[in-house]
């Protein structure tokens, strides 16, 4: 089983494993420096699994920062026929793709399992 995370930036969810490469909204963050995402809303280690409420308290993904781009041009376009009413407009988003580099923060915990008495036949 492998570790992974899932973080929450740019208001959207990612589900991330250590050595991935992802493309989120614009971060602010220069090219080629790293930053922490500590919006971490669910973490694995493999065999245990932390879900946060809503976050998981102490940890955080490490990233570093590879390149800022834009989005391909979306074009937004309306019209009413024989009105004569025509309206164009593009978009490009800003985005910055990152590769994730190490999950740290606090280990998943194991879920505390109710405590069995033991019968010792007394």
């Amino acid at each position: 089983m492998e570790s992974y995370a899932v973080i929450e930036t740019g208001g959207k969810q990612y589900r991330v494993l250590a050595g991935q490469e992802l493309v989120v909204e614009r971060l602010t963050a220069e090219a080629g420096s790293r930053v922490t995402l500590d919006r971490v809303l669910a973490q694995s280690d493999g065999t245990t699994l932390a879900i946060g409420t809503p976050l998981v308290a102490g940890a955080a993904v490490t990233a570093e920062v590879l390149e800022h781009s834009r989005a391909p041009k979306v074009v937004s376009f309306k019209k009413k026929r024989r009105k004569g009413y025509k309206r164009k407009i593009g978009h490009r988003q800003e985005q910055t793709r990152i590769k994730i580099e190490s999950l740290g923060g606090a280990a998943p915990k194991a879920e505390p399992t109710a405590a069995t008495e033991v019968n010792d036949g007394a």
